[in-house]
This record gives structure tokens, C-alpha cells and sequence, in this order.
């Protein structure tokens, strides 16, 4: 059944009016009056809708059915993403939600070649939200991952943070795996630096501030791999993949 999200309060027996990009699926799609479609808002738990009428840029829909259905990982794992170059951050973002990232926090790092600032970081929050939106949509999950906004890498490791920060780094004292075993499921912050990694200053920052320096193994992982990697490892651990 197709599933969109729908950023509204939502409630049995409400009539909707869907928007235009909801209505371009469907054209796509190729639904028809009294076809069925699932809604969710992000708040939890997911709605079906019938729909009453296909129009070019709208449709419109009757909420009929809700459902308490969840898809979250009993545990909190957060990302923490240095900036990487390109497009990368798109498929971080877009599998780290469907890995069941309950935050995703992009960082300024010293070797970060991107740098956002301004209506260009406000461009690119606004491009990730989508992302965000859309994974969820696909992967069956009724609520949305915190995503923050960008923040210097010394600013953000130096607040407060109730999960176990784990900072992924060739110069680790042993794997995340290895380390995944020993340890029951717990709320985790992942720290994955840029291309070329965090520096060293970056790292001893970290340490400093409480953070666990792991490393993914004997081989060095790229900066879109690293991340996503961990989040697959821990839930493997941990029985949630």
C-alpha cells in the first residue's frame, strides 16, 4: 500500500486535502477513487485513508482506519556526521534512516571541505528534511529521525549528552563489533568525520569529553560507508537486523 508522509494533524473520519507532491504519486501511481493510501505525521503510528477525488494538483481523501504500528529500534543510535564532499550526505542521510537513526547531526569538522553557512545551509536542512521524509515513506517507519542543523564539531562535542559517544577512528582500541558484544543495547551517538577523518586534536577533544575511540577493523572505511556501516554493526550486535 502506498504510504506518504502527511505533516498534519490526523484523525478518523477527517476529510483530507492531499498536496500537490502527494497527488503527483498518485498520478504516478496510477490510483483511483477508492483506492487506499497510508498516512503518517511523524507523531507515531500510521493512518489508511480511502481516496474520494483524483484532481491534477490536489487530491482528496478520508481518513479511515489507524493504526499503532511502530518500526523504531528499542534503543536510541544517533549519527553524527562530519560534512562530506558532493552529494554524499544525501545517501548517509537517506540510509541512515532506514538503518533506524533516531537523530542525525551534521558537524563542521577542520577537514571538511564543505562549508555551510547562512541560506545555503538553510537550502541544504531543507533538501536533507526531504530526504528524510521520503526514506521514512519507504522503509515503514511512522516516526521521523530528529535531524539537526549544522554544527561546529568543537561546540557540539563539548554539550552535554546522556548516550555513549563512540568516535569511529583507525586509531580505536578495538572494533565496534567486538565491543557491541560485550556491551547490552543502549542509547549510542556514532562520530564519523570527513574525508581524511577527524584530526587529531578533534579526536583528543573527543576523548576528553568522555567519548570511546573505536575503530571499524583492520580496514579504513570511506567517510559515506563508515557511518552506516556502524549503524548495521550495532544492530546486528544487538539483534535488530
Amino acid at each position: 500500500m502506498p504510504r506518504f508522509f502527511l505533516p498534519q494533524t490526523l484523525a478518523i473520519g477527517t476529510a483530507l486535502v492531499l498536496p500537490e507532491q502527494i497527488a503527483h504519486h498518485i498520478h504516478v501511481l496510477r490510483l483511483q477513487p477508492g483506492d487506499t493510501v497510508t498516512l503518517f505525521n511523524g507523531e507515531g503510528g500510521e493512518y489508511t485513508a480511502s481516496l474520494t477525488a483524483i484532481e491534477k494538483k490536489r487530491a482528496h481523501a478520508e481518513v479511515k482506519t489507524f493504526s499503532p504500528h511502530e518500526a523504531e529500534l528499542p534503543y536510541a543510535l544517533t549519527l553524527a556526521q562530519a560534512l562530506p564532499e558532493g552529494s554524499k550526505m544525501d545517501w548517509i542521510v537517506e540510509k541512515a534512516v532506514e538503518l533506524g537513526a533516531t537523530a542525525l547531526q551534521p558537524l563542521a569538522a577542520q577537514r571538511c571541505v564543505v562549508r555551510l553557512s547562512g541560506e545555503r545551509a538553510e537550502k541544504k536542512q531543507a533538501h536533507w528534511q526531504g530526504i528524510v521524509h521520503a526514506a521514512a515513506e519507504q522503509c515503514g517507519r511512522n516516526r521521523l529521525p530528529h535531524l539537526g542543523e549544522v554544527t561546529d564539531f568543537k561546540r557540539w562535542i563539548a554539550q552535554s549528552d546522556l548516550h555513549r559517544r563512540i568516535l569511529l577512528s583507525p586509531r580505536g582500541s578495538e572494533p565496534l563489533s567486538g565491543w557491541a558484544r560485550h556491551h547490552p543495547p543502549q542509547a549510542v551517538t556514532v562520530m564519523v568525520g570527513p574525508e581524511g577523518g577527524f584530526s587529531e586534536e578533534e579526536e583528543d577533544l573527543a576523548c576528553a569529553q568522555g567519548a570511546l575511540m573505536l575503530s571499524m577493523g583492520s580496514r579504513v572505511l570511506r567517510t559515506e560507508t563508515a557511518g552506516l556501516a556502524a549503524l548495521a554493526a550495532l544492530n546486528a550486535v544487538w539483534g535488530e537486523l
